[in-house]
């Protein structure tokens, strides 16, 4: 069953409003059907939209939020983004729910067959709108820095696997639905494959690596002259997966600090308190700043659930204390967080400004990816709307124009 329910009514939403161009304390949103007529301070609403009323029990006062997006997301509410269908679409709702208004799929390392069938599950949801595309974490990974990848299908670069995955999706009928696909550069083919990636309009996305320095520099730089999208390179969870940065011996981090520092990368952050320390983030939102730094979940099933055991990839997972952690070697297995909770963490504990959290969560992410029309409160841009409180609680969530 879809998740929504349209509307073609005008109407206005009121409270504090959170843009890119910056923040109205009394502020009002103009919605007509599946689109934002107009967003900005009351004091400066045009005339043609003078009378145009709440919806019916609309309470003022709170904090009005552009949908948030998740790039980076493995599932949520017990559903996996896979094979299965059914767990595909349970993990998607339970995110639109929870504010992430636009979803990424993201798919972990499995053989060619499984990931074959994971893109063609996730393809058509993206065909129908549903999701915003894919994202491939793998295969082409460090076998030492793989985190919870599954060590049995890590390989070097196949080209004939990427086009084959590219041509899944367009069967399906979702051309173009694989958006970035995280990559290991000192893997046989890999400093290289930004090349082919960006060809087939994927972004490529260093991480899960254990180069040195230069390698990740170079694979980066050539990442930027080539790719597409928005046109910058991504990082997979800066720090995760990679070895510690160190004076003597700087590996893949510098590289990827400095890259972003220029402009020239975009930074995924994990901000749920338990894949970086605060003070991790704020030095980076320090360096880097929000339009380099895209936030993301990296959430796996238990996204939403109790702790328990769950699965990722087919490896047994045993949250705890809202931890994800594989039964077998212990590495952290994604988060459990939704994007909103990693906005307020970000807010309340790192004590990065509001408006930068919420950039960080909707509109880098969505102009690295190109995804048009989402991401802010802006004439033109679909109807993505949350509703929260002082505390950030969530209130109400809007997708393309209609409450879930």
């Amino acid at each position: 069953m879809p998740d929504t329910v349209t509307s073609t009514a005008a109407f206005t939403l009121t409270g504090r409003v959170v843009a890119p161009e910056g923040t109205a304390d009394d502020g009002v949103v103009v919605v007509e059907g599946d689109l934002i007529l107009w967003a900005g301070p009351l004091s400066e609403l045009p005339e043609p939209f003078v009378g145009i009323t709440p919806p019916d029990g609309w309470v003022a006062g709170h904090t009005l939020l552009p949908g948030l997006v998740d790039t980076h997301c493995h599932g949520g509410a017990g559903g996996e983004f896979g094979a299965d269908d059914a767990g595909a679409r349970t993990a998607m709702e339970h995110h639109h729910r929870s504010g992430s208004t636009t979803v990424v799929a993201s798919l972990v390392s499995n053989t060619r067959s499984e990931l074959l069938a994971g893109v063609t599950a996730c393809a058509r949801l993206v065909a129908t709108g549903e999701l915003a595309g894919i994202h491939l974490e793998g295969p082409f990974l460090s076998l030492a820095r793989r985190g919870a990848q599954n060590p049995a299908v890590l390989t070097d670069v196949d080209a004939t696997l990427v086009e084959a995955l590219v041509q899944a999706a367009t069967d399906a009928g979702a051309e173009g639905a694989l958006l970035q696909m995280t990559y290991a550069p000192e893997r046989v083919g890999g400093i290289e494959l930004p090349r082919l990636l960006s060809s087939l309009g994927i972004v490529p996305a260093l991480g899960h690596t254990d180069s040195d320095v230069d390698t990740a520099w170079h694979s980066l730089r050539l990442g930027r002259e080539l790719a597409p999208r928005g046109g910058r390179p991504l990082v997979t969870h800066v720090f995760n997966g990679m070895p510690p940065l160190h004076h003597r011996s700087p590996g893949p981090v510098a590289a990827c600090l400095g890259q972003a520092a220029r402009g020239d990368a975009v930074l995924e952050v994990v901000g749920d308190g338990v894949h970086l320390a605060a003070g991790t983030v704020r030095m980076l939102f320090e360096v880097v700043g929000p339009a380099g730094i895209d936030l993301i979940t990296d959430s796996m099933a238990a996204s939403g659930m109790p702790d328990g055991s769950y699965t990722l990839g087919g490896q047994e997972v045993a949250v705890a204390d809202g931890t994800a952690r594989l039964v077998e070697g212990g590495s952290i297995a994604g988060g459990v967080a939704t994007l909103l909770d990693v906005v307020r963490w970000c807010v309340h504990e790192v004590g990065v400004p509001l408006r930068d959290a919420v950039f960080a969560a909707s509109t880098t992410p969505a102009r690295t990816l190109d995804l048009v029309d989402i991401g802010r409160l802006a004439p033109g841009a679909h109807a993505d709307v949350l509703v929260v409180d002082d505390a950030l609680a969530l209130v109400r969530v809007m997708r393309r124009g209609a409450w879930l």
